[in-house]
């Protein structure tokens, strides 16, 4: 058996948790909306044509802001296209997917899904094929409480009072050759400025996300981030950050080595984010917003992004997700965690069929990715703040990371309600990892409230509609618990969450 110490002290605070980072995406993109959110018809559709059963799964999985509409689909998109009444609402031709779209779910059916899914909207601004003065408009129809053309025009449109969106960001991905009128970094830092002067003069109370490279291989990736920066720094808030995982090594131990990479990518950024304050002295911090995450590799092909024929909602990327996949889900949110310091926002992309965690059936069943566990997990014990937390594990060598510790933690004290939480991941692929955690401060005498594993003799075990529950939560019955040390048996391969709490916390 390998052994890992934790410890962590109650006054060495990384920083409170900005619950927006259990956030998720959702774009007109396959099935994401229409067959998936959207579905009038279904037996569990309400009057709205919103599915009850994605509904249910959406709040069990405990997002807490989404990104809307897109994605790619953004940088052609035209918001007007999406309001008013339906039967006089154009259908488009949407090149960024190569579908169409008929535009019967918009802006207002987004809110008004929203709200019943108890989560906050990001929203999106085109800067492809539009500009600020577009950007303006949506914003004040969207925020503006009356008195205007357009904020009249929402309220024709049934919505009395404004939907008062807080979070945008500014485009999508405008350095990918991909994109539809992508952009130079001195293009795109330039109208990046200029749409956020404006927004904000419509709006004060905003926040704005400048777009980051689209991922950290891009031969820009860097000099992207500074020169967008120079150019926007004192009108922004965020920038964002995109990242996918992927097994192309079909090995589980070199598999591991990209949560290290995420780690490295946050810390990347944040710090060009700092270099361009300490051109400008400034003591503003830009904060980070990883709006775009997820396991994707196994549909990263043409033929699972583009269908022939421009149809209305095909099934696009719809990943399957294994156990192994879960893991890896599980160790990303702890990396967004041990940096919550400067990750104030991240998407889990996407919701539902598009790479989501919720697979449904059109006009059957949904049902839960493996993926779906950690997360919600995370997002139901995510209260509180993270300490900072000194490991000792041992650990193995990859070509993805040189370093790989067995152990992968995150430590969550909650004042709240005297809970502290601990999420673990065991990277070994074949040993049980005895972690002892030390929590110094926190107080003694505890007592176990939750000690829940995700863990698969199979790695490549999946849940599909006739087997949802393959890989679930189960409890781990090896946690001893003796003053302020807690101490746990970590299956091999194993996410796990351990939850106590002391009698009188000091």
């Amino acid at each position: 058996m390998l052994k890992a110490r934790l410890v962590v002290d109650r006054d060495f605070v990384l920083s409170d948790i900005d619950r927006r980072v259990f956030g998720a995406f959702v774009e007109h993109m396959g099935r994401c909306v229409y067959g998936g959110i959207y579905e009038p018809g279904h037996p569990t559709a309400d009057e709205q044509g919103f599915r009850g059963d994605v509904l249910e799964l959406t709040r069990e999985l405990g997002a807490t802001i989404i990104r809307y509409p897109g994605g790619n689909f953004l940088s052609g998109y035209n918001w007007e296209d999406g309001v008013g009444p339906r039967e006089e609402r154009p259908v488009r031709r949407d090149l960024a997917w190569f579908s169409t779209e008929t535009n019967q779910f918009g802006t207002n059916e987004f809110m008004d899904w929203s709200k019943k899914a108890g989560i906050e909207p990001m929203f999106g601004v085109n800067l492809g094929t539009k500009g600020p003065d577009e950007a303006r408009r949506f914003l004040e129809y969207c925020n503006h409480s009356g008195g205007s053309e357009l904020s009249d025009l929402r309220r024709e449109h049934g919505y009395e009072k404004p939907h008062d969106i807080k979070f945008w960001c500014l485009g999508n991905e405008m350095d990918g050759p991909w994109q539809i009128c992508h952009k130079t970094a001195e293009e795109y830092g330039r109208v990046a400025l200029e749409t956020a002067k404006v927004m904000r003069w419509v709006d004060p109370t905003i926040q704005l996300a400048a777009c980051g490279s689209s991922h950290r291989n891009m031969p820009t990736y860097g000099s992207w981030e500074y020169e967008v920066l120079d150019h926007c720094y004192d009108e922004v808030d965020f920038i964002s950050l995109h990242t996918y995982f992927n097994n192309n090594a079909d090995s589980a131990s070199e598999y591991f080595g990209v949560i290290e990479l995420l780690d490295a990518f946050i810390k990347e950024v944040a710090a060009i984010c700092d270099a361009v304050g300490a051109k400008r002295r400034s003591y503003k911090k830009i904060m980070l917003s990883l709006d775009e995450w997820n396991v994707w590799y196994k549909t990263h092909k043409i033929e699972h992004m583009r269908k022939p024929g421009w149809p209305e909602a095909p099934p696009l990327i719809e990943e399957v997700y294994n156990a192994e996949d879960a893991l890896i889900v599980g160790g990303a949110l702890i990396a967004i965690l041990n940096n919550a310091d400067r990750v104030k926002t991240a998407c889990l992309a996407q919701l539902v069929n598009v790479i989501g965690p919720i697979m449904t059936e059109t006009g059957g069943a949904a049902w839960r990715q493996t993926i779906f566990h950690p997360f919600a997990l995370a997002s139901k014990y995510g209260h509180g703040r993270v300490l900072r937390t000194v490991s000792d594990s041992p650990s193995y060598s990859a070509k993805t990371f040189p370093e790989i510790p067995y152990l992968y933690a995150t430590v969550i004290d909650n004042p709240a309600d005297g809970t502290t939480t601990v999420i673990a991941l065991n990277r070994s692929l074949s040993d049980n990892l005895e972690v002892d955690i030390e929590l110094r401060g926190l107080g003694a005498e505890r007592s176990l409230v939750a000690a829940t594993e995700i863990h698969h003799a199979n790695l490549k075990a999946v849940n599909t509609k006739d087997a949802p529950n393959t890989v679930a939560p189960k409890t781990n019955a090896d946690v001893a618990i003796e003053g302020e040390t807690v101490r746990v048996k970590l299956k091999p391969a194993s996410f796990n969450v351990i939850v106590t709490k002391a009698a009188q916390p000091n």
